[in-house]
This record gives structure tokens, C-alpha cells and sequence, in this order.
């Protein structure tokens, strides 16, 4: 008796293979089913990544600039005065422009702006006649031309001066063409009160104040 209890108790005890195999089904199907009653979602499939295809672009692609703010326009004057107030005269001159407003001080500082703006114009018609130097400090500094160059130095200006200021601001005017000066095509010019040999073989066009105005 002892031993067929034995035998009965380890048949119940140690299932064989076959037994195992059906516990364990039942187990996992016992927790399935818990895992749905309890509301949870299916675990997500797993995704496998696979990368784009390149896409190569033959043209070129160019990336448009910021627009660039434009230089205000100096808006109609009703006089010369007027217009040479508006014109900005701090910004720095290039040496171009300091030659043509150095040209305008020293040589017509005293005349009126008409004046001074007629003496400017000289020298622009002079860096576009082919008889003459093709830049403005080119004209300025020719020899024997103007009286008031040290060789091919300029004296020092005064550059805090008023009259400073007008001269940047014509030189401005002239070279932009934003007022038509009376001196025309003028390419030569002399005080009024000399008398140069070459006078009587030009074409007299105007007389600024001082100054008498030739081509």
C-alpha cells in the first residue's frame, strides 16, 4: 500500500513532458486572457526603418538675398541754397570727391554757390575731355592749373568749417548732376581781374561773380 501511494503521489507531483507542456499552455492562456480583461492595448509590431531614396536636384538652387535698403532720393529743391542744405555731408568723401569739394574751398569758398558749383562743373568737364586727366584729383592736381596747390599737395582744410560744409555739399550736387550750373560745358575759367593770353581764343559762355567761364 505504501508503495502505490508513493507511486500515485509522484505521478500528481511530476508531470511528464507531455504534461508540462500543457500546464504551460494553460498558463499562458490564462494570462492572455487577464491582459485583455484588463483593458491594455496589443504590444505595437515592431517597424522596421528603411531610408528614403535620395532625391539629387540638377539645377541650382540659390537662395534669394535680403533686399538692400536703397539711398534716399533728395526730393525736388526749389533753389540751389535749398538742395545744398539737404544733402548729407557727414558721410566719409572717397578721395575723388575730397579732390572736387578740396577744389571747390580753396578755389570759390568766397563765391556764391552758383559759383562755387560752376567751378566743380570745370573740373567734371575736364575728367571727361580727353585733353585733360581722366579723374577728378587728376584735374586738380595737373600742373600749373590751380594756384592754390603745393605741387601735388593740397594745403590743409579746414574741415570743421562751414564753408567745408558747402564745399562737400556742391561737389555732391556736381557730381551727380542734381542742379545744372551755368558754366554749362565750361572747361576753363579765370578771375576777373586777369587777363590770360588764351582768354581771346575761347568761347566766353558765363561770368559768376569773380569768375569768367570758357570752353
Amino acid at each position: 500500500m505504501i508503495a502505490l501511494a508513493a507511486v500515485a503521489t509522484a505521478t500528481i507531483t511530476f508531470p511528464g513532458v507531455d504534461g508540462a507542456a500543457v500546464l504551460a499552455q494553460s498558463a499562458q492562456a490564462q494570462a492572455d486572457g487577464q491582459f485583455a480583461l484588463s483593458g491594455a492595448a496589443d504590444p505595437a509590431p515592431a517597424t522596421e526603418l528603411v531610408p528614403e531614396t535620395p532625391v539629387f536636384i540638377s539645377e541650382e538652387v540659390v537662395q534669394p538675398l535680403p533686399e538692400v535698403a536703397q539711398a534716399p532720393v533728395l526730393t525736388e529743391a526749389g533753389s540751389l541754397h535749398e538742395l545744398v542744405r539737404m544733402v548729407d555731408t557727414a558721410a566719409p568723401l572717397n578721395e575723388e570727391m575730397h579732390c572736387l569739394a578740396g577744389a571747390v574751398y580753396f578755389e570759390a569758398r568766397g563765391e556764391p554757390l552758383a559759383g562755387q558749383l560752376a567751378v566743380a562743373q570745370v573740373i567734371i568737364n575736364r575728367s571727361e575731355d580727353n585733353r585733360f586727366p581722366e579723374s577728378y584729383c587728376g584735374v586738380v592736381r595737373q600742373k600749373g592749373q590751380f594756384s592754390f596747390m603745393r605741387g601735388t599737395r593740397m594745403p590743409q582744410i579746414r574741415t570743421g568749417s562751414p564753408a567745408w560744409t558747402r564745399a562737400v555739399a556742391i561737389a555732391a550736387i556736381a557730381h551727380q548732376g542734381l542742379w545744372e550750373s551755368e558754366a554749362g560745358e565750361a572747361v576753363f575759367f579765370h578771375a576777373k581781374y586777369v587777363r590770360p593770353g588764351w582768354s581771346h581764343r575761347k568761347t566766353r559762355l558765363a561770368q559768376i561773380d569773380t569768375h569768367i567761364f570758357y570752353r
